[in-house]
């Protein structure tokens, strides 16, 4: 009697599990580690078959005499992770930019001011470009996909030059992106994008906007990721887990008190200020017992 109980307990979870599973359209059981690999090796072939014409400004098939991107000293590769994969991406500058007033490279959180032209590789070339945005247009690097996150820290701004007129810079950052498709689009694609396809994007940035904070709490949204590192999926960080993650959440420890107005000491961050002696390495602003 036991035995068939059992029995029919594992039959009674089987169902409802493939139930689950077949009613989430969201469920997803494709091997992106395996497409990690064969875009890698996608790539390989690509930078290995072109090569970068700096009279034209613009990547050409392989010449004779001409050196492939992929034995091109300008040619970096970066190690990405995401989703618990780990991808090989690709950047080359070509004019890294001298940004006027000073500032740095974006991070993966900042707002960017760019142009830009791209284009999906099918069977090791490319096919016919899929967008260009001739104009300059703000973006963010969080709400944008994982391959530019990423690649955009790698250039700097210029210099604005506007009089009248439209928007005009000097001395951009520009260069080129190689993009596994699971830092882009991965097996779904998006419009005439292939699911699967990697892609280049050649990129002008003209500007940025240092230590963005989305939500306005006196943090740049960079340091509200430090704890899971910068090459994290920030919205994964949501300390109070209330589903909207640090850089989108004025209140992070969800106590009432606004992270702005935890700055104790009130020199500007709140990320030193310790008032709990039972737990001295937790800062006020993501400890909910201090208000």
């Amino acid at each position: 009697m036991i035995k068939i109980k059992n029995i029919l307990l594992v039959a009674v979870v089987s169902i409802l599990i493939y139930a689950c599973s077949a009613s989430n359209p969201f469920a997803d059981d494709f091997d992106h580690e395996a497409q990690a690999l064969a875009d890698n090796d996608t790539l390989i072939s690509y930078l290995s078959n072109h090569y970068y014409d700096i009279v034209i400004d613009s990547i050409k098939p392989i010449e004779t005499g001409k050196t492939a991107l992929i034995n091109d000293a300008n040619l970096k590769i970066k190690d990405v992770t995401y989703d618990d994969i780990d991808y090989k991406m690709y950047y080359y500058v070509t004019t890294q930019g001298i940004p006027d007033p000073v500032k740095g490279n974006p991070t993966v959180m900042d707002s960017v001011l760019t142009k830009y032209q791209g284009t999906q590789i099918t069977t090791t070339k490319l096919s016919d470009v899929f967008e260009t945005q001739p104009t300059a247009v703000w973006l963010t690097l969080d709400a944008v996909i994982p391959g530019w996150s990423h690649g955009f820290t790698h250039f700097k701004g210029g210099k604005n030059i506007t009089s009248n007129g439209p928007i005009t810079y000097q001395d951009t950052g520009k260069g080129f992106l190689f993009i596994p498709s699971g830092l882009a689009y991965r097996n779904a694609g998006t419009g005439s994008i292939i699911a699967n396809s990697c892609l280049v994007f050649r990129i002008e940035l003209l500007d940025i906007v240092e230590k963005t904070d989305h939500d306005n709490d006196g943090l740049a949204s960079y340091l509200e990721i430090e704890d899971a590192s910068i090459e994290s999926n920030p919205n994964e960080v949501d300390t109070d887990g209330d589903f909207i993650p640090n850089f989108k959440d004025a209140d992070d420890d969800n106590d009432g008190v606004p992270t702005i107005k935890e700055d104790t000491n009130g020199d500007g961050d709140p990320r030193n200020d310790f008032s709990d002696p039972s737990n001295p390495t937790l800062p006020d602003y993501l400890n909910p017992k201090i208000k």
